[in-house]
C-alpha cells in the first residue's frame, strides 16, 4: 500500500514538473515586461515635468520669468488685432492755399493764429456730424466719418462737413478786406484701417488706398472747390448738385471719376437755390439714419430682452414697425410723420428690457437717451414719446399718428396667425405673474377684449376687421367646447 501511494506522489510531481527552456522564456518575459513598465512610467514622468516647466521655471531662453495668470490675459490683450478695418469710412483731406515761405514775421505769426481759428471752428463742425478728426498737418486738415461706430450716412455727413466748412471760409471773405485763403477738398469713400490703439487715446490714425485717393483728388482740385471721387459720388447724389470734372488716374486700380459739389439737390434746399438744405433734405438724411438705429435698437431687444418675453419680444417689434409703414402709407403721412411713427413703433417695447410695470414710460426714458445720438431734436423726441405712451392700456388716440400705432400695435387680433400669437401673450402673462394660468379665464378675457375693440384708421378696418370677427368667433367656439 505504502509503495503505491509513493508511487502516485512521483507521478504527480512527474506531471508538473516544467522544463528548464520553458522557464528561462517564463523569466525573460516577466523581466522584458518590467523594463518596459518601467520606461513606460519614466517617460511618463518627463513628459509631466516638461510640461510643468514653464509654470516653476525661468524660461532658457529668456531672463525673464515666465508669464502668471496675470501676465498671460496682458499677453492675450498685446495679441489683439494692431489695426481694425472698416468697411465704408469716408476720408476728406482739406488744404488751404495762400500760405508762402517767404511771408513775414508778423504775417506769418497772424496766419497761425488764423490757422487756429479755422481749425477750432473745423473741430466744432465735425464733431457735430459724428466725424472724426485724424489729424492737421500744417495748412492740411484730415477727418473721417464712419470711424468707432459704423454707419451709412457717413458720405452725406463729410459732404455736409465740407460744405459748412467752405461758407465759413466765404463768410469771413464777405467780412474783411483783406486777402482770405481759400479752401479745397478731396473727399473719397472706401475701406480703412484703423490702428487698435487709437480707440483708447481718441486720436485715431487710419491707413489704405482710401486715404490715398483722397489725398490725391484734394492734390487734383482747384480753390475753392469740394471735389469727390466717383466711389463717394454714388453715395450722395440724391442729396447734392454734382458737376463731372474729369477722370483722376490711380496706380494698380481704373481711372477715379471725379467730381465737383455744386450745392443741394433744389428740391432739398430753402428756397431751391441749392446754397442751404431745407427740412426735407434733414428728413430724408433722418429716414437713412433711421436704418443705423434700427439695427442698433433690435441688437439691444434681442439680447437685453428676459427670456420668458414670448410676445413681447424682436418679432413683435418687427411687425409693428412693418405694420405701422403699411398703415401710415395708406393714410398719405407725410415723410417726417413716417419717420416719427417708425421710431415710436421701434422704442415703443424697449422698456421691457428695464421692467414689465410702466414698460411705455420706461420705454420713452430709452428713446430720450438713445435719439440724439442719430440727429433727432427735442420737438421730434417728445412727439415719439408721445406716440409710444398712447399705447398704454386703455389706448386713447387723438390724432392720426395715434391711431396709426395703436392699430398696428394690435395687428394681430385680425391675422391668421392669432391663436399661435395669442398662446405667448398668455404664457408671457403668467410667468410674469400678470394673471393665474387658467386658460378658460384667458379665453374669456380674450373674447371681452375683442368684443370692446375697434381699429381706429380706416385702412385698418379693410385690412383686419373682418377676420378679426373670425378670430372672436373661433375662441367663442373653442370657450363653448
Amino acid at each position: 500500500m505504502n509503495n503505491t501511494i509513493e508511487a502516485g506522489k512521483d507521478l504527480l510531481i512527474a506531471d508538473v514538473t516544467i522544463p528548464l527552456y520553458i522557464k528561462v522564456i517564463l523569466i525573460f518575459a516577466i523581466i522584458s515586461l518590467l523594463l518596459i513598465t518601467y520606461m513606460y512610467y519614466r517617460l511618463l514622468s518627463n513628459f509631466k515635468k516638461l510640461k510643468t516647466i514653464p509654470a516653476t521655471h525661468p524660461s532658457p531662453l529668456s531672463n525673464t520669468e515666465e508669464p502668471n495668470l496675470e501676465k498671460d490675459s496682458s499677453a492675450k490683450q498685446e495679441a489683439q488685432p494692431k489695426s481694425i478695418r472698416f468697411k465704408m469710412v469716408t476720408v476728406l483731406v482739406s488744404n488751404i492755399s495762400g500760405f508762402t515761405n517767404d511771408m513775414e514775421p508778423n504775417d506769418a505769426k497772424q496766419f497761425v493764429n488764423d490757422l487756429d481759428k479755422f481749425y477750432l471752428h473745423f473741430n466744432e463742425t465735425v464733431n457735430e456730424l459724428n466725424i472724426k478728426k485724424i489729424k492737421t498737418l500744417g495748412d492740411t486738415y484730415i477727418c473721417a466719418g464712419g470711424i468707432q461706430k459704423k454707419n451709412r450716412t457717413n458720405p452725406i455727413e463729410v459732404v455736409l462737413a465740407a460744405i459748412e466748412m467752405q461758407n465759413y471760409v466765404k463768410k469771413l471773405k464777405s467780412y474783411s478786406t483783406e486777402g482770405i485763403w481759400n479752401l479745397k477738398f478731396g473727399i473719397h469713400t472706401g475701406p480703412v484701417f484703423v490702428k487698435a490703439e487709437s480707440f483708447k487715446k481718441q486720436k485715431y490714425e487710419i491707413s489704405g488706398d482710401t486715404v490715398t485717393v483722397a489725398t490725391r483728388v484734394e492734390s487734383t482740385c482747384e480753390n475753392g472747390k469740394i471735389c469727390i471721387s466717383g466711389g463717394t459720388y454714388e453715395l450722395i447724389r440724391d442729396y447734392f448738385h454734382c458737376q463731372y470734372y474729369g477722370k483722376l488716374p490711380v496706380k494698380y486700380y481704373e481711372n477715379t471719376d471725379l467730381f465737383i459739389i455744386e450745392g443741394f439737390r433744389p428740391i432739398l434746399s430753402v428756397d431751391g437755390k441749392g446754397l442751404k438744405a431745407n427740412s426735407a433734405f434733414y428728413t430724408k438724411l433722418a429716414g437713412v439714419r433711421f436704418y443705423d438705429l434700427e439695427e442698433e435698437i433690435l441688437n439691444k431687444i434681442e439680447y437685453e430682452l428676459p427670456l420668458n418675453m414670448y410676445y413681447h419680444n424682436l418679432k413683435h417689434t418687427m411687425d409693428v414697425i412693418n405694420q405701422t409703414e403699411i398703415i401710415a402709407k395708406r393714410e398719405n403721412v407725410t415723410d417726417e410723420e413716417m419717420l416719427l411713427l417708425k421710431t415710436a413703433a421701434l422704442f415703443h417695447d424697449t422698456g421691457f428690457m428695464k421692467g414689465y410695470d410702466n414698460h411705455e414710460r420706461l420705454g420713452t426714458e430709452v428713446a430720450r437717451e438713445i435719439l440724439p445720438n442719430y440727429g433727432y431734436d427735442q420737438n421730434q423726441i417728445d412727439k415719439i414719446c408721445d406716440l409710444i405712451m398712447v399705447t398704454k392700456f386703455p389706448v386713447k388716440p387723438t390724432n392720426l399718428l395715434e391711431m396709426i400705432i395703436c392699430d398696428a400695435d394690435l395687428d394681430y387680433l385680425g391675422r391668421a396667425d392669432f391663436v399661435p400669437v395669442s398662446n405667448n401673450l398668455f404664457r408671457e402673462l403668467v410667468e410674469n405673474n400678470i394673471m393665474e394660468n387658467n386658460i378658460e379665464k384667458w379665453n374669456d378675457l380674450q373674447i371681452n377684449f375683442i368684443e370692446h375693440h375697434q381699429y381706429f384708421t380706416n385702412s385698418a378696418k379693410e385690412l383686419r376687421e373682418v377676420n378679426k370677427n373670425k378670430q372672436l368667433e373661433n375662441i367663442r367656439n373653442l370657450a363653448n367646447k
